[in-house]
């Protein structure tokens, strides 16, 4: 990889590393539909002209609205407020914990949705690990309000982990700019009233103000950006990697930034998710009739620079006369 590749590469684990520390530092001050509104109309401002540029926006959502709207909501709408609520609760090192269980939980979601492809004793493992690491860290937290925040955190990891296999099968033609766009500009719009209602009396300070903007300008816009610039230096497969590296920044950005602590569970519990993910989403090899699918972006996934991405679920290649895409 080359160095470009290589800093674009350490800019998005920055990136996507950070979110959890901005969303704590903001839903202590303001309410988390002004959070969510904030991150996507901030998103949704940056992107949508790029998006307009491309032209042909109209149809295709005219095309795809039911996908998209499904989408919106499974992937941004539901996930950001639930993650945003339960942040109130929990620290940014846990929920960004936590949430790298995606992978694990696509895994398996994979197989009710038609992936037919054997698992191995490696996946196997793999959930194994990451669910013995999702305990370790939960197990603590189940008693009192971090119950519902725990389950908040839960239901995000079940949207993350849902959306792509919507967009497998019903938007794998859908541009990533021309799918983010309008669903970012979707949720904002759906979060106005509500975050009209509980706007905080006075102006935030200046950590909670710099929190918000950097949510919808660097975490949600920029890192789109940059990560199809990844995508085109580096390869899809390399760009996986940044899916393991996130929740490292996460934890080390809570201990540094809010004096989060970093007890031997949170330790124990980040090498078991980690190793869990890793091997759940190792690819198998390939076999005839099968292969990867590659699927429109979904936030935080790779994307090529035609505007496709693979998914970190494998999903089983369409036969002649299939329904079905093997998502959905």
């Amino acid at each position: 990889m080359t160095a470009r590749g290589w800093l674009l590469f350490s800019l998005m684990g920055v990136v996507w590393g950070i979110p959890y520390l901005m969303i704590k530092v903001a839903v202590d001050a303001v309410s988390p539909s002004v959070v969510v509104f904030t991150r996507c109309a901030l998103g949704a401002a940056l992107l949508l002209p790029f998006a307009v540029r491309q032209g042909g926006l109209p149809r295709v959502v005219r095309a795809h609205w039911r996908p998209m709207l499904a989408f919106a909501c499974i992937e941004i709408m539901g996930p950001w407020f639930t993650l945003t609520d339960a942040e109130r609760h929990l620290s940014s090192s846990t929920a960004g914990l936590l949430i790298a269980g995606v992978p694990i939980v696509g895994l398996v979601l994979a197989r009710f949705f038609g992936d037919t492809e054997r698992l191995g004793v490696r996946r196997v493992a793999g959930l194994a690990l990451g669910l013995g690491g999702v305990a370790v860290l939960t197990v603590p937290h189940l008693t009192g309000g971090d119950a519902r925040s725990l389950a908040e955190v839960l239901l995000t990891v079940l949207g993350y982990a849902t959306a792509p296999l919507i967009a497998a099968r019903h938007l794998k033609d859908v541009p990533s700019l021309q799918l983010t766009a309008p669903c970012l500009t979707l949720a904002a719009l759906v979060y106005a009233p509500a975050a009209a209602a509980g706007r905080p009396a006075g102006v935030p300070s200046a950590p909670v103000l710099a929190a918000l903007a950097g949510l919808g300008v660097i975490c949600t816009a920029v890192a789109f950006v940059a990560f199809l610039e990844l995508i085109k230096e580096a390869g899809p497969a390399r760009a996986t990697v940044i899916t393991y590296v996130n929740p490292a920044i996460a934890v080390a950005a809570g201990a540094l930034f809010l004096e989060e602590r970093l007890t031997a569970g949170i330790l124990a519990a980040f090498a078991l998710i980690l190793a869990g993910s890793v091997l759940a989403a190792a690819g198998q090899a390939s076999g005839p009739g099968r292969g990867r699918r590659p699927v429109p972006w979904s936030i935080r996934q790779t994307s090529r620079a035609d505007g496709r991405v693979e998914a970190l679920v494998d999903l089983p290649e369409e036969r002649p006369g299939s329904t079905g895409q093997g998502g959905g």
